[in-house]
């Protein structure tokens, strides 16, 4: 299976998502994360990830006369490199572009039912804007916001402090 397809199969998005920011979970925390997702599935979903290497143990503890395993996510392999982007026609494109902004929308819906939305206090937000850019312009402007997002990246969780995530979709308009 090629990192494309592993990644963007809608509930392993999902689990990947839950572990970005360089989480640790149980397969239990997994199931509180994502409690729509049949137990068997989550499992099967999980071994799958491993076995791509896209998530690692990380712990191993017997619990009950059984081993809870605890996940990380391998982040060099959690992305889908311009060679498998390459390879694959445009109605995979169109599919894993589906499968991303379905997850977005499955997201912005779990937000939503939360009993505590106040857009404005969480900083929720969703704009759009159009840059003219040469290719070398385009390259700075990339430059500039990974050098704004890694030292953030690098935050750990802690008190004041809540896990937001951020997505980007970038594409010319011609």
């Amino acid at each position: 299976m090629t990192t494309a397809e592993l990644l963007l199969h809608p509930i392993r998005l999902r689990i990947v998502q839950a572990l970005l920011g360089e989480r640790t979970l149980t397969t239990a925390d997994l199931r509180a994360v994502l409690p729509d997702v049949p137990p068997a599935t989550l499992y099967r979903q999980i071994a799958a990830l491993v076995e791509g290497e896209v998530l690692e143990v990380a712990a191993e503890r017997k619990v009950r006369g059984t081993f809870e395993r605890t996940y990380r996510l391998r982040a060099e392999n959690a992305n889908v490199g311009a060679e498998d982007a390459s390879g694959l026609s445009a109605d995979q494109h169109r599919q894993a572009f589906l499968t991303f902004v379905a997850s977005l929308l499955a997201d912005f819906d779990r937000y939503l039912d939360r009993d505590d939305v106040d857009l404005g206090r969480d900083g929720v937000g969703f704009r759009q804007v159009a840059m003219h850019l040469s290719d070398e312009e385009f390259q700075d402007f990339l430059n500039d916001m990974r050098q704004v997002l890694l030292p953030r990246l690098a935050n750990q969780p802690g008190p004041g402090r809540t896990r937001r995530i951020l997505s980007t979709i970038v594409m010319p308009s011609r």
